[in-house]
């Protein structure tokens, strides 16, 4: 992957601002009004030394109070439309950006997921925007105002004599070189920072989600401390991040004295020697000093900028991942499938580890395929590459004679239902839960597809009903209650392939019963790939196929299985043994 510099950075985060161009000229016609008050502000200081204070003007000093309110009145106003304009234009690019990074991400394959900690992913979202989204309001709009104020104030442009000038211009600038060099040790250890707050995040996340069993194994203390190591470890990072910035400043300072030092000397001499008068002197003084407090500030701007950069970088890394599942450019829309697949020397590998090794099976339309093994055989690979989860590394996977790379994705997943061991539901209603993948399914088909999964009956004993808010995870039902919601969800979603992974695996025998007969009403009139580590469960299936190791050892039925001496029977007796002992 391409290193992102400073300049790439900014070049691809000013990209988003295109279209709020408006704004942000507008914020730069008023920065250009308060810069300019703060130059005029600076040219008045010769008149008022010469022609107030040495020799007095009466119709000057008459006119100065309104000079004075005038251009406070200018300032204000411009201050005001700047900062409103541009950073409302920071607001939107940030947004902007958040939502690409969404639509990005969300577009990986579960490879990239398999391989990278979710809490990493969510540490880009939450903290690395928020470093950028504060950067894209305070930081720019005060570097745009301070640059210009700067340019506005330089002292060789108050100073008529060109030795005192050249000297300033030469000098002056000096002062920006070591705030570059400590910006590049900012950049780098607020990248390094973003990593540790992502480690942080990862535990506190990781110990909520599991805290019934943090609580049942009494192993608070070693989450506290694995807890306070990660924040320890994240401070470290931010002590070094603090380190340099607070350094900025007085080396910056200091530098920009000593250039400050010579100019003055110089310059007095100037006078002395009659090449300048008091109030030019005065004038470029107050230029020189005035502008001091612009250097300081975009010192610290530039500093924070170099955050913001570190930030960019892990944000614009994870935007940059590439998609190792794509649509092809010609791809056809399958339509309702008749739910005939077929899968062709199929492999696959994991970080080089092989998974599936030339995987070859064929499935008639509403065929009941069952997929058993020990665990790693390779069962839920299968139907993740169904899904296009994954692509194969190679052979091919077709759904009614159809290569599906060469299908829509949308057209893809519209023929496929799931239910998963995880039982997946979101903080909503039973009605929007059931209704998750059939959005424009009525309340009736939601009622009609909950009869058929036997879960009617518990919903309508809840005080709302559909309407019952279930609650992160679906944390207010049971085992048995969250599934058969899913296998709801599957009914409504009325796809001609099934796949049941693991469906029943956590339930108790009563619960079982009734997800099962829920089960045999959704596996009616459709292609159905059961993935099953109680064989009890599959033994109806119209064929069985015996995984090992990523091939396929035996296939047949249930009865013609057993007869044979092979993998199928021995897990068969092994399962037969322990449920009766």
């Amino acid at each position: 992957m391409v290193k992102n510099t400073n300049w790439t950075l900014m070049k691809r985060l000013l990209g988003y601002s295109r279209r709020y161009l408006r704004r942000i000229l507008i914020a730069g016609v008023a920065s250009l009004g308060v810069a300019g008050t703060e130059v005029a502000t600076a040219k008045l200081i010769q008149p008022f030394v010469d022609n107030l204070l040495i020799e007095p003007d009466p119709a000057l000093i008459n006119l100065l109070p309104m000079v004075v309110i005038g251009l406070a009145l200018v300032k204000g106003v411009s201050r005001y439309v700047q900062g409103y304009c541009i950073q409302t234009a920071g607001q939107f690019v940030v947004q902007d950006l958040r939502n690409e990074l969404y639509d990005h991400s969300i577009g990986l394959s579960m490879r990239y997921f398999s391989g990278h900690s979710s809490n990493d992913v969510l540490s880009r979202f939450l903290n690395n925007i928020s470093l950028l989204q504060r950067s894209a309001t305070d930081d720019i709009s005060e570097l745009g105002r301070e640059s210009l104020t700067r340019v506005g104030r330089k002292p060789a442009g108050f100073c008529p004599d060109v030795r005192l000038a050249l000297v300033a211009f030469l000098v002056l600038p000096v002062s920006v070189l070591p705030a570059a060099m400590i910006g590049k040790k900012i950049k780098e250890y607020t990248k390094r920072g973003m990593q540790s707050i992502a480690r942080v995040t990862g535990v506190l996340q990781e110990t909520l989600a599991g805290i019934k069993v943090v609580k049942a194994f009494g192993t608070e203390d070693y989450e506290r401390q694995r807890f306070h190591a990660e924040n320890r470890s994240y401070l470290r990072q931010l002590c070094k991040v603090l380190k340099y910035d607070a350094a900025a400043k007085p080396v910056v300072e200091l530098v920009a004295s000593l250039g400050a030092a010579a100019v003055l000397w110089f310059g007095i001499l100037r006078v002395v020697d009659g090449h300048l008068s008091p109030g030019e002197f005065s004038t470029f003084l107050a230029a020189m000093f005035m502008m001091y407090g612009p250097v300081k500030r975009l010192t610290k701007v530039y500093a924070n900028l170099q955050r913001s950069f570190g930030a960019a970088d892990r944000v614009f890394e994870l935007m940059d991942e590439p998609y190792d599942v794509e649509e092809a450019p010609d791809a056809v829309d399958l339509g309702r499938s008749r739910g005939e697949v077929s899968f062709r020397n199929v492999n696959f590998a994991y970080l080089n580890q092989p998974v599936l090794i030339d995987f070859t099976i064929d499935a008639r339309a509403g065929e009941v395929v069952a997929l058993v093994g020990p665990s790693g055989a390779g069962k839920s690979t299968v139907v993740g590459l169904l899904a296009r989860f994954y692509d194969p590394l190679s052979g091919s996977i077709s759904v009614d004679d159809q290569d599906i790379r060469n299908l829509t994705l949308k057209s893809l997943k519209d023929n496929l239902a799931f239910v998963d061991q995880e039982t997946v539901l979101f903080n909503t209603t039973i009605s929007d839960n059931i209704r998750y993948g059939s959005p424009k399914a009525t309340d009736a088909q939601v009622r009609e597809a909950a009869v058929k999964a036997y879960a009617d009956g518990f919903i309508e004993q809840l005080e709302e009903g559909y309407e019952t808010n279930i609650g992160d995870r679906g944390v207010r039902l049971s085992g048995g209650q969250r599934q058969r919601i899913c296998i709801a969800r599957a009914i409504l979603r009325d796809a001609p392939i099934l796949i049941l992974d693991e469906a029943t695996s956590a339930l108790d025998t009563e619960s079982e019963i009734i997800v099962q007969r829920a089960l045999a009403n959704l596996m009616q009139n459709r292609t159905t790939f059961v993935i099953a580590h109680r064989l009890t469960t599959v033994m109806n299936a119209d064929r069985i196929v015996v995984l090992e190791d990523g091939q396929i050892r035996e296939i047949g039925r249930h009865e013609e299985l057993l007869q044979a001496d092979g993998l199928y029977r021995r897990l068969y007796q092994m399962q037969f043994r322990d449920d009766t002992e």
